[in-house]
Parts: structure tokens; C-alpha cells; sequence
């Protein structure tokens, strides 16, 4: 029997608390001494393998420092760690607006941040203005690799190549600001390629990651662990649809995930979530759309569940853009229902590729 129960058990609290990101400081943290004051800094040994520890399970990286940032890019370059972190922050700024500023750029929420530094100061003024911010001290690093929060419970392919996931972003982003025209015209420019498959047993790692990691673009925020996305797989009540993304710059890698309960009248969207990385890509409704003309083509009604964590209220706005209206609300779950009589056409911007 599988339980279709939206309560989260044990098993979905995995990673509940998981750092998305690591914010470094430089002078006495990353490297003994003071850049601007010394003739040399040093490297610390144990910080270097963090940083490479960290990289591997997916944990991206930045830094926060009060410098000269031609300077400290230089010294991080010589010490050939600068391609570790996405967008430095080394200005004279507070260092909570900077960790601001990171996660403005990688779209990501404060709480999915931790802040390393020497300074007392630095860290109070930090957990302060950013009370939801893991502050740590640079001479306590000695277990910081085994802290929950830093372990995630599979590290997938898409974790070992998300920096540079983000690093194609930079690329792609920079190339939109250099483009003159439209933004369906520059999003032609991309040839991008959205593949929709059902779930393979290898898929399930990441489906349970993109589960615990997508708050933003996620309709209820119930996370599955393995073996219950595995349990859903194998039931003939249920298909599990994943989504992937690729352009000229690259993969995105797995960006996209539904689950449906599929009873024989109803059909009834239990999740649906997109990577926040692809929120500009105009590709936010083909998974939603291709599950209308699944349900369309069965003789089916379509029902979603939704439930408001305060951010993801854009997914709200997709189904209410798609036609589906509310039919029934029980404390914060709200159930929506779609009659399918009007299904949007995929952007001619995108090539939809679906593997039965």
C-alpha cells in the first residue's frame, strides 16, 4: 500500500536544514595573515580541503570579505581557488549586505547560508541582521565537515557539477546583457532543449534532492526520501515525471519534478517543483502543460494540490495562468481543479523532447 499521506514523516525530514552555500572570509580565515598589512599570507592546509570537500557534494561557495578586490582576487587566483567561488563580494560593505548580494545573484534564501569568519564582530553583525545565517568561527573548522547541515544524503552527478552549472549561468547571463533585442528572441538564441521522462531508479537520488533543495518554485513543499519516490515509481497509482535542460552553454541537469496520484477518474498533482536556476528561462509551464495533455488524453480530471510557504507564490500563479481554479481549502492545502479545455502551446523558443 502506498501512503499518499501529506504529513511529513521521519524519513522526509532528511536535510531539512541543508547549507546550500558557503560564505567565506578571507584574511585570518582563508589564509594566516592580513593581505593589505603583510608581506605574504599563507594558506590553511585544512581549509583547502573544505573547499574541494564542500565542491564535491554540491555545496556552492562565495566570499565576504573587507578588501581590495583586485588585490584578493589576484592572491586567490595565485593560490588557484578563485574559480571555487561564485560571485566574490570584496568591497568595504557590511558583510551581511554582501552575503545579501550572493544570495540575490544565486537566488537562493538566506537560510540556506553559512557565514566563516575570524572576527566576533563580523560574526555578530551577521547573525544580527541575518538571524537565519549558520555563523561559524574560522578556529572551529576542525568538524565542520561533519556537520549535518554539510552532508547531504546523496551526492548525485548533478551536485559534483553544480558550480559549474552556475559558472555556464554566468556565461549565459552575461551574454544577455550584451544582447540587443527582445527576450523571446534572445532566449531563441539559447536552442534550448526540455526533456520530460518518467523516473528511473538512477533518477531518484536527485528527485529526493530536488524535494529537499526547491523551495521557491515548489506547489507544496512535501519532500519524499528515496525509498518513498521509489515506492511511487513502482505503483501503478502514480507516475513520477522528471525534467532536464540543456542549451548551447551546457546542461542544467535535472531541473524539474511531478508527482501525480493517478486514481481512475482524478488525476491529482501531489508536487510540482522547478529549480530556481531556470526561473528566466521561460520554461516554468511546459512540465505543467505536458501533464494537462497526459490527463487530457486519458479522459481524466486534473486536480493540484497547493500549499503557500510564503515564497513560492509563483507557483500559485502558474496554476491560476493555467487555468486551474480552487475547488476546496483545508487549513493551507488548497485544491485546484483544471476542466482542460484550454492547454497552452509549447514557447517556439524551447525544442520538448518526452521519453516514454
Amino acid at each position: 500500500m502506498i501512503s499518499t499521506n501529506t504529513e511529513i514523516s521521519n524519513d522526509q525530514q532528511i536535510e531539512k536544514k541543508a547549507i546550500k552555500c558557503v560564505v567565506w572570509d578571507l584574511d585570518n580565515t582563508l589564509w594566516d595573515g592580513i593581505l593589505l598589512e603583510d608581506d605574504c599570507v599563507y594558506l590553511r592546509n585544512e581549509v583547502v580541503d573544505i573547499i574541494k570537500a564542500l565542491d564535491v557534494r554540491g555545496i556552492l561557495q562565495s566570499v565576504a570579505s573587507k578588501n581590495d578586490y583586485a588585490r584578493a582576487m589576484e592572491q586567490l587566483q595565485e593560490f588557484g581557488l578563485h574559480e571555487y567561488f561564485l560571485y566574490p563580494q570584496i568591497n568595504w560593505n557590511s558583510k551581511s549586505s554582501s552575503i545579501q548580494e550572493i544570495a540575490k545573484f544565486l537566488n537562493l534564501g538566506i537560510d540556506a547560508f553559512a557565514f566563516i569568519d575570524d572576527q566576533l564582530f563580523e560574526l555578530e553583525e551577521v547573525k544580527f541582521s541575518l538571524a537565519e545565517v549558520l555563523c561559524i568561527n574560522a578556529t572551529d573548522l576542525t568538524h565542520f565537515l561533519n556537520k549535518p547541515e554539510m552532508n547531504p544524503h546523496f551526492i548525485t552527478e548533478d551536485s559534483k557539477l553544480r558550480r559549474l552549472m552556475y559558472i555556464s549561468d554566468i556565461e549565459r547571463n552575461n551574454y544577455e546583457k550584451e544582447f540587443i533585442g527582445t527576450q523571446n528572441e534572445f532566449l531563441a538564441t539559447l536552442n534550448m532543449t526540455f526533456t520530460i521522462s518518467d523516473a528511473q531508479e538512477d533518477d531518484l537520488q536527485r528527485a529526493e534532492e530536488l524535494t529537499l533543495r526547491t523551495n521557491q518554485l515548489n506547489t507544496t513543499g512535501y519532500t519524499y526520501s528515496y525509498n518513498e519516490l521509489n515506492n511511487f515509481r513502482q505503483s501503478d497509482q502514480h507516475k513520477i515525471l522528471i525534467a532536464s535542460l540543456e542549451d548551447k552553454y551546457g546542461s542544467y541537469g535535472k531541473i524539474g519534478l511531478a508527482l501525480v496520484e493517478c486514481a481512475e477518474v482524478v488525476w491529482t498533482l501531489k508536487l510540482l517543483l522547478m529549480s530556481c536556476r531556470v526561473m528566466s528561462r521561460g520554461v516554468g509551464t511546459i512540465m505543467l502543460n505536458h501533464i494537462m495533455t497526459l490527463a487530457k488524453n486519458n479522459n481524466v480530471r486534473l486536480r493540484a494540490e497547493f500549499v503557500s510557504n510564503n515564497r513560492n507564490r509563483m507557483m500559485y500563479i502558474s496554476y491560476k495562468f493555467a487555468g486551474f481554479q480552487e475547488i476546496q481549502k483545508n487549513g493551507d492545502l488548497q485544491i485546484l481543479e483544471n476542466d482542460l479545455t484550454q492547454i497552452q502551446s509549447i514557447p517556439e523558443y524551447v525544442k520538448v523532447q518526452v521519453i516514454d
